[in-house]
């Protein structure tokens, strides 16, 4: 195998996917072929590759970090959660099955083989790999099948770096409290630790640092300053949730439904400096936007519940009378029509359940998952679009609505094939194409359409920087970040020590 660096964290969301990401930047600019890996993952937040393999959307930011395609050998395994104690199991890309919590902590030993040969053709094909732990490795309760954090680090013989988030408080007891948890062993693979999200002066920070390092004698590499790049999260546990105003003439906003799946279909909007994004979270309301977007959901029909019992569903019906547009993706495409029927319960245990009647189509739920990259266009307009589709529902349309575009190619190959719903008057929209506003002539157009509607000025395509041409900047910006506030040179020569059995 070849060399390795791993990224564990004091918890979720400190930081440990972004770094990673960076971390990746960086050794791929100064000339390393280098990949993502993280054993495994709990998100709804995925992606299909290529091939048609589902992974998470994490580890597909980190490839392109890395300046290479996403390849589901980085996310062997992904944990898509559908009830509290209930979670589809992905492995290589296709779904397994439902398996409880106490039924997965069971199976994951069968796993670790898999993983590890998973890792080592993918560690063979690269000079680093960069792997990224999950939650805590200080969760003593998960120690003995652990796949991921400490058992990962020792299925790859990495050197490991903890990152620690100042700004919930507490850095200092929490990588502490982290590092005292782990088993001698453990701890001789901690090379370096992090301290991420700082605000303030960091020289009142440095008596607190050299105290840290006296206590784990691990030094500190770095104190990262808190930052506003964007770069996709990982999870739905976001400050990326919170109001994007600009001042922009259009406002849009999407629905936050407790079990939103692939929120980062709207990052795109965060660009244009005409619209403001704001999410209407758990007891909030609609106010009186320019567009309704009703995501994609893990368990369609249970979120479809929410929209109704919290009185979202009238709000949003209101308004589309009003001519506000609704535009759904995926399970919200769904929830736009009649009817949705899950005859095998494949998504929850209500068979049938009402739509919001604003599309005239109807959906039944099928056992089999979509899952395929495409390319095609909108058939009113010609707009190039491309994304993938991840669903397990068939869309019947019917009298006074149109398909809204068409596939020109799935998994690479030429089909002819009818996707998503518009009506006669243009104010509901449906798809089932995950990423669809990421083709900026699509969405720009779409835009420019809610512009005209308000008796506003259009912008120019031409005007507007492609979202990949934006994304490789934030990447950049990223890795000037790693590469000021931590020392690259002595995380490089952890690297090249890697460890070294006794």
């Amino acid at each position: 195998m070849n060399k390795s660096i791993m990224i564990l964290g004091t918890g979720s969301s400190v930081g440990k996917s972004v770094i990673t990401a960076g971390l990746c930047r960086v050794l791929k600019q100064d000339g390393y072929k280098v990949a993502p890996f993280k054993s495994q993952n709990m998100a709804l937040n995925s992606y299909i590759t290529r091939k048609g393999n589902e992974m998470g959307r994490a580890q597909v930011v980190q490839a392109e970090a890395a300046m290479i395609e996403p390849d589901v050998r980085m996310n062997p395994i992904l944990l898509k959660p559908s009830a509290d104690k209930m979670a589809q199991v992905i492995i290589e890309g296709k779904v397994f099955k439902n398996m409880t919590a106490m039924e997965y902590e069971i199976f994951k030993p069968e796993l670790k083989e898999k993983i590890r040969k998973i890792y080592g053709e993918l560690s063979s094909e690269n000079d680093i790999v960069v792997i990224e732990g999950a939650g805590s490795p200080a969760e003593i309760n998960l120690r003995k099948n652990d796949i991921v954090n400490m058992g990962m680090a020792e299925i790859s013989n990495s050197p490991v770096l903890i990152v620690g988030d100042i700004d919930k408080g507490g850095v200092f007891a929490s990588l502490y409290g982290t590092y005292e948890l782990l088993r001698e062993e453990e701890k001789k693979r901690v090379k370096g630790v992090i301290i991420n999200k700082f605000r303030g002066d960091v020289e009142i920070l440095k008596p607190g640092l050299k105290q840290l390092e006296d206590l784990i004698h691990v030094p500190v590499l770095g104190v990262i300053p808190y930052f506003d790049i964007q770069i996709e999260d990982e999870d739905s546990v976001s400050d990326r949730f919170k109001n994007n105003k600009k001042n922009g003439e259009i406002n849009i906003e999407v629905i936050y439904l407790p079990h939103i799946s692939n929120f980062t279909d709207f990052n795109i909007f965060k660009t244009f400096n005409d619209v403001n994004l704001r999410y209407v979270m758990r007891g909030g309301k609609l106010s009186n936007p320019d567009l309704i977007i009703i995501p994609g959901s893990k368990n369609t029909i249970e979120d479809l519940v929410y929209l109704r019992n919290s009185g979202l569903e009238e709000q949003i019906i209101r308004l589309n009378r009003k001519g506000t547009t609704v535009f759904g993706v995926c399970g919200g495409y769904q929830m736009l029509g009649n009817s949705l029927k899950d005859p095998y319960m494949t998504e929850s245990r209500i068979e049938s359940v009402n739509g919001l009647g604003l599309l005239n189509i109807e959906t039944v739920f099928e056992l089999e998952k979509n899952t395929t990259q495409i390319e095609g266009h909108i058939n009113e307009n010609g707009n190039y679009i491309n994304g993938y589709e991840i669903h397990m529902g068939v869309t019947t349309l019917h009298e006074n609505v149109k398909p809204l575009l068409t596939i020109d190619k799935s998994l690479g190959e030429d089909v002819n094939k009818l996707d998503g719903a518009v009506n006669k008057t243009k104010t509901v929209y449906g798809t089932y194409i995950h990423g669809i506003f990421d083709s900026i002539d699509f969405s720009r157009s779409f835009i420019n359409d809610l512009r005209i509607k308000k008796g506003l000025d259009v912008f120019d395509r031409e005007d507007i920087m492609s979202y990949d041409d934006f994304k490789e900047k934030e990447y950049d910006k990223l890795a000037l970040l790693i590469r000021e506030n931590l020392d690259i040179d002595i995380i490089k020569n952890i690297i090249d020590e890697g460890i070294k059995n006794d």
